[in-house]
């Protein structure tokens, strides 16, 4: 460790903000698997592919050995409205546990929208509008991804339908509302407005709604409107490539003190800001350069790596959208009303599934109410009242802090705060008010929808 004193909060330079994205799948020996024709079953090409997404991001999503991407210049003069973000030290939290731990977070929420998904939208909205299209369409659970798209397209000049997920759209009327401030258009999903939503509402009806039935909305709509593409906020190749700014500074501050982390931890649900953070530790570790432990988290309502099987699935409930091989729970399965809206979707991305896989990471699930107990002792000491989501990575940090009290080590935790939770103070008065459950679904409840996976050759 070096003498330097480590300040409560480590700021990066200008200067040292990340000029390129760093592709993790580079470095990996066994690649996440292609995407697959849902018609076929054969690798999709960039032209079957085109009428989905912008082209200069397909050959980013499909590029698997190109290490670095420079980030196109309009792109990083929007960055330095927010970016570096801090990397805190949780001094207030360690003394709180008593514990021996050194813990700090890196925070992504000192933006409009909320989080960190601003990283990846405002990349997508440039290549759209690059490209000279009209506008996009895209889901949205918690609402972070679409209000961060709406604040992109905002600026480069382009048109945004969001799908939003129907619990997520009650529960957080004020989320809604930012969006359509910044002129997107906002829909409960499913919905009436498309052929896929009147199908899904028909099998289920009173339906919550889940991020896979968002997406088969929006990317009907993309597909049916001339001038328009579909953009995703999580679980692409292309999302986790633009994330990795996230990782490439918390790396640049904590070198800069010669910290090394023992653990890093993240919240997934589809993987962006999990894969975003640990990208240069896991690109390390790959090489045989350093070794982490490396902790995502998942609700128990959702959980896809835990208790989810390893293979080809839709993307999508709607059974419109490629085949991915990732950790899966059923394009079916759709999660309980939980308030980690972010977290409730069935599958995860590749990248991070194959690494899974092949044991370079580990995967825990939470229960809400042991989440929702960390994110308010968190917030009394460190004065930030943290995202559902982000509460997951916060469960696990603090108690594997607590391990290291009992067993005496003097260990570096590091995870990732991916945004604040402002919005969502419905979640927050049922916690407070016990009315809170933590529903996990049964064996068979799970079985019902993993039987009904592709069968894929």
């Amino acid at each position: 460790m070096s003498d330097k004193k480590i300040p409560y909060k480590i700021y990066l330079e200008e200067n040292e903000m990340p000029k390129a994205w760093y592709n993790v799948r580079a470095d990996m020996k066994n690649k996440p698997a292609p995407l697959l024709n849902p018609g076929t079953h054969e690798p999709m090409k960039p032209e079957e592919l085109a009428p989905v997404f912008c082209e200069e991001l397909i050959k980013q999503e499909m590029d698997n050995d190109t290490a670095y991407f420079d980030i196109p210049q309009e792109i990083l003069d929007y960055y330095k409205t927010f970016r570096p973000s801090p990397l805190v030290r949780a001094y207030n939290l360690e003394k709180k546990l008593g514990t021996p731990a050194k813990i700090y977070y890196k925070f992504e929420g000192n933006n409009t929208s909320g989080s960190h998904k601003l990283n990846s939208a405002i990349a997508q909205a440039y290549y759209a509008k690059k490209q000279g299209l009209k506008g996009v369409t895209t889901e949205t659970g918690a609402g972070q991804w679409g209000t961060a798209l709406s604040m992109a397209c905002a600026y480069f000049g382009l048109d945004c339908k969001v799908y939003m997920v129907k619990v997520s759209y009650e529960q957080k009327p004020f989320r809604r509302e930012v969006m359509r401030t910044y002129g997107a258009q906002v829909t409960p999903s499913p919905s009436e407005t498309t052929q896929i939503g009147k199908k899904i509402l028909a099998e289920y009806p009173g339906t919550t709604g889940s991020l896979g039935c968002a997406i088969s909305e929006a990317v009907e709509v993309a597909t049916s409107t001339e001038g328009y593409r579909y953009v995703l906020g999580s679980v692409l190749n292309q999302v986790l490539l633009h994330q990795s700014v996230i990782g490439l500074e918390t790396k640049a501050a904590l070198d800069k003190y010669d910290i090394k982390p023992d653990i890093i931890i993240g919240c997934a649900g589809g993987g962006s800001n999990l894969g975003g953070l640990i990208s240069p530790f896991m690109g390390e570790k790959l090489r045989g350069e350093a070794d982490y432990r490396i902790i995502a988290v998942e609700p128990s309502s959702c959980p896809s790596f835990t208790r989810g099987k390893y293979a080809y699935d839709f993307c999508d409930t709607g059974m419109v959208c490629p085949l991915a091989k990732m950790y899966t729970l059923g394009s079916g399965f759709i999660p309980a009303p939980n308030h980690a809206g972010g977290l409730r979707y069935h599958g995860m991305s590749s990248i991070l599934s194959q690494l899974y896989d092949d044991g370079y990471m580990e995967a825990v699930s939470v229960p809400q109410v042991k989440v929702f107990e960390a994110a308010e002792e968190f917030a009394r000491v460190e004065g930030i009242l943290p995202a559902p989501e982000s509460s997951h990575a916060i469960r696990v940090a603090i108690d594997e802090a607590l391990k290291c009290k009992e067993t005496g080590e003097e260990k570096t935790i590091v995870f990732g705060l991916t945004g604040t939770g402002y919005f969502d103070m419905v979640a927050y008065e049922k916690f407070h008010d016990g009315k809170m459950d933590d529903y996990v679904p049964t064996d068979e409840e799970l079985e019902k929808y993993i039987s009904k996976l592709p069968k894929i050759d």
